[in-house]
């Protein structure tokens, strides 16, 4: 694997109720507070060098959200975002109870030049969305895993 550009690798759960839903994560933290469409995000992180993709993505997933999948994982095309990194994501059918839900932290200096540390959620919630309001949803580069999703189980 290149040191290089940076790669993340996440998964992307759906469940099929009326119409396949998937499962998003709202970033945490101030930054993201306020901010709804086009900041959800398939539970993801980075990948460190010599890191197995997959199991990359099994991590994450799990540190973000706190669940943990144990069945079969379709890949999907990986996509690019705009500062080269590249993201890779894996599907499978989980229909997680949310109550569930505990994500990891992360500590920032907040707020700005304070010099106060204050942590908060790497993801602050997790929900599942149809297709149709995920699209609204997601952040614009992650949009084709949705395509992706809905080609394959449509």
């Amino acid at each position: 694997m290149s040191h290089g550009a940076q790669i993340s690798a996440g998964l992307l759960a759906y469940r099929r109720r009326n119409e396949i839903e998937v499962l998003l994560a709202h970033p945490g933290g101030p930054f993201w507070a306020k901010k709804d469409d086009g900041a959800w995000t398939i539970p993801k992180g980075l990948v460190e060098p010599g890191d197995d993709l997959l199991a990359a993505a099994r991590r994450e997933f799990t540190e973000e959200t706190g669940f943990v999948t144990g069945g079969d994982l379709t890949p999907l095309t990986p996509v690019r975002q705009r500062n080269g990194k590249t993201v890779h994501a894996w599907a499978f059918a989980e229909d997680f109870d949310l109550a569930g839900f505990a994500s990891n932290t992360f500590e920032i200096e907040w707020p700005p030049k304070s010099g106060r540390r204050q942590q908060f959620p790497e993801v602050d919630r997790v929900a599942y969305f149809p297709l149709s309001v995920a699209a609204t949803k997601i952040i614009t580069y992650q949009r084709p895993f949705l395509a992706e999703i809905a080609q394959r189980l449509g």
